[in-house]
């Protein structure tokens, strides 16, 4: 069937029959979809969508460990939803679901078991003119700030970990967790979140690891030893007007009414029932990324208490699945009939666990009908290379996402 004609309802009622038709014939990268079958699972494999396929908002730059790129959740909502209505990410983690929803017309709404979560992704939905950022970091107390972690001054000058620490005490009088700040400070928290530790003279740290994730204080001495560095001073307020400059270089995204949650995904009643059309999400891969390390700095600036943040680690593939069946479960009751999931879950244990399957068998007498895995292949560039992990080698080098429709 002609491309062209796929995208024709009129010619197919069935709207995830048009979808499935589309996938068929798309070959806009040169190369047309293969279609499979394994141990029953039909998959449908083609580059769908890559990064240079259009240029995503430079909104959405704000660094968070393993996320999806923005062109993923738009291939799924260009298909599947239209504008007006709800798509949401019930594991939202830097908030690229809603923020592309919102990009696209949609409702955005998105939920998290981390509260850094929340603090990442509102604020762009909502964001404030440059003009009033400035302004709010000229009523900074800069002088207020005292080191009162010696530690930190493994990352940072003393002069910019007493404006670090200003801005703080600052934002958690201004905006302290729990309430709906104020949409400036809830930006120039979001920005300074994203600025606090990486490999260039853009952020407010000496040279460390990239600033999807902070190293631990032992591992940056290390690090300062190892290339006879010592924190250079930074201006913390220079350095966030720069950032928000760049996020908002195509200018001010039209602000979206969200609705966002923190908590587990698999208990959301803040939804209501059946008033989301489309859900694009990722979950956690089993065990192998550690969020409380990670975030650990993050958590210090924000006020939170990272023992506190319920975060499951799925150990065992059993474990695994039964926390996506509660989850697809409370996705049945948010969903509206028709609606569909799109439940990528990427490549663990260079492809030795092939986690779709687990996804496909845990959508087992809910009621979805289980329609296909659509695999994006592409090479591409990750940031885990400056650890040592060969691009198209090991790490996740493709998306498979299992595509599911609500009866």
């Amino acid at each position: 069937m002609p491309l062209a004609a796929a995208r024709k309802p009129s010619l197919i009622s069935d709207p995830a029959s048009v979808f499935e038709a589309e996938v068929r014939a798309f070959c806009d990268f040169g190369a047309k979809t293969r279609f499979e079958e394994q141990d029953g699972l039909p998959y449908y494999v083609n580059e769908f969508w890559t990064s240079g396929q259009r240029r995503a908002h430079p909104i959405h730059e704000v660094s968070y460990r393993a996320c999806f790129k923005p062109q993923l959740p738009r291939f799924f909502i260009d298909r599947l939803s239209a504008p007006g209505e709800a798509v949401y990410d019930p594991f939202m983690g830097r908030g690229t679901t809603p923020i592309e929803a919102a990009l696209a017309g949609r409702r955005p709404v998105g939920n998290d078991v981390n509260p850094l979560s929340l603090l990442l992704t509102r604020p762009r939905l909502n964001p404030p003119a440059l003009a009033a950022v400035a302004a709010r970091l000229e009523e900074v107390d800069w002088g207020r700030g005292d080191i009162e972690r010696e530690d930190l001054l493994v990352f940072y000058h003393p002069e910019t970990l007493r404006q670090l620490s200003a801005l703080r005490r600052f934002l958690l009088e201004r905006a302290p967790l729990g309430t709906q700040p104020d949409a400036t400070d809830d930006w120039i928290r979001m920005v300074a979140l994203n600025r606090l530790t990486g490999h260039s003279p853009g952020f407010f740290s000496v040279y460390t690891l990239p600033p999807n994730q902070a190293v631990s204080i032992e591992a940056q001495r290390k690090i300062n030893e190892k290339r006879a560095q010592t924190p250079p001073p930074r201006d913390v307020a220079r350095l966030i007007s720069k950032k928000s400059r760049a996020l908002l270089a195509e200018g001010r995204p039209p602000r979206a009414e969200a609705l966002l949650g923190v908590g587990d995904a698999a208990a959301t009643p803040f939804i209501a029932s059946g008033s989301v059309n489309l859900v694009v999400t990722s979950p956690p891969f089993l065990d192998v990324v550690q969020y409380e390390s990670d975030n650990w700095l993050r958590s210090w600036f924000a006020g939170i208490d990272p023992a506190a943040v319920k975060i499951s680690a799925h150990r065992s593939e059993s474990d695994w699945s039964a926390m996506v069946s509660a989850v697809l479960a409370e996705l049945a009751r948010v969903l509206a009939r028709g609606g569909h999931v799109a439940f990528e879950v990427g490549e663990v244990k260079g492809g030795r666990v092939l986690l779709e399957r687990l996804v496909w068998r845990a959508a087992e007498g809910l009621p979805f009908e289980r329609l296909f895995v659509l695999v994006n292949e592409q090479r591409f560039t990750k940031t885990s290379h400056c650890w040592g992990v060969a691009n198209n080698g090991k790490g996740t080098n493709s998306n498979r996402i299992v595509l599911l429709r609500r009866r």
